[in-house]
């Protein structure tokens, strides 16, 4: 990445206040010229509040106050259209818990000199995970081999929210048409800027359960995005756009 590029760090949070100053920090010693903002859906443990006290102190933390909890999906497109509004280069997402580890930024930010989407994999040579139990293993497994017969994915790790993105190819996309607003939307994202051509690469990270805090994942979840895979496979069979009609291909 050029060095006169500035990327956007995402945090889609709800409940991570005992992660997010330190984790903000760390952050910020791997990229200081970055900006970062926080998606918040209104935390009860007071998550955005801590993110405003840190914004105020510090003007490359930006915060976003959501009126609920409304997905994670969800608050990954309004980290989106934030980047798309400012103009930034590139965007790079994370989970705010520590289980992606901000050693792992440079790797990505690499990787945007060859791609569109940098992926921080699992599931490729050098990466792993750490903390899980067996029957979770099971579950992701199954859900990025699901996923990429499902949606004609070449990428290993579909589930995963480490990534960075090339802003101008999020321009792309017609966020109108997104199914998931949950975790689903991990897929269906890939699975829309792979039918815009868009270049992939992965670089392998070592997956670390969180430090503070409980999973959101659940078994709800995992049913909504076995069925929103579904439809978008029925979409890939009957040709539908991903981009906005005026968009379209004749």
């Amino acid at each position: 990445m050029p060095d006169d590029e500035q990327p956007l760090i995402s945090l889609c949070t709800y409940n991570e206040r005992q992660n997010l100053a330190d984790l903000i920090a760390a952050i910020f010693e791997q990229v200081p010229q970055a900006d970062l903002l926080v998606v918040d859906d209104n935390s009860p443990d007071g998550t955005g509040e801590l993110a405003d006290e840190i914004a105020a102190a510090d003007s490359r933390v930006h915060v976003l106050h959501r009126e609920g909890k409304l997905g994670l999906g969800s608050a990954t497109l309004a980290a989106f259209g934030f980047a798309i509004d400012r103009g930034y280069t590139y965007l790079l997402n994370m989970d705010a818990d520590f289980s992606h580890h901000p050693r792992f930024i440079p790797d990505l930010l690499a990787c945007m000199e060859r791609a569109d989407v940098a992926i921080g994999s699992r599931y490729v040579p050098g990466g792993g995970i750490s903390g899980w139990s067996i029957k979770r293993h099971f579950m992701s497994r199954c859900v990025n081999i699901y996923a990429r017969l499902m949606l004609r994915l070449k990428t290993r790790d579909n589930s995963g929210a480490f990534r960075c993105y090339r802003v101008s190819k999020l321009r792309e996309v017609d966020f109108d048409k997104i199914r998931a607003t949950g975790y689903a939307f991990q897929e269906e994202i890939l699975y829309r800027l792979s039918r815009l051509g868009c270049r992939f690469a992965e670089t392998p990270i070592q997956f670390e359960d969180r430090r503070h805090g409980s999973s959101k994942i659940n078994l709800r979840e995992s049913v909504v995005a076995v069925w929103v895979i579904f439809l978008l496979s029925l979409d890939r069979l009957r040709g539908v756009p991903v981009t906005p009609d005026s968009q379209s291909p004749p």
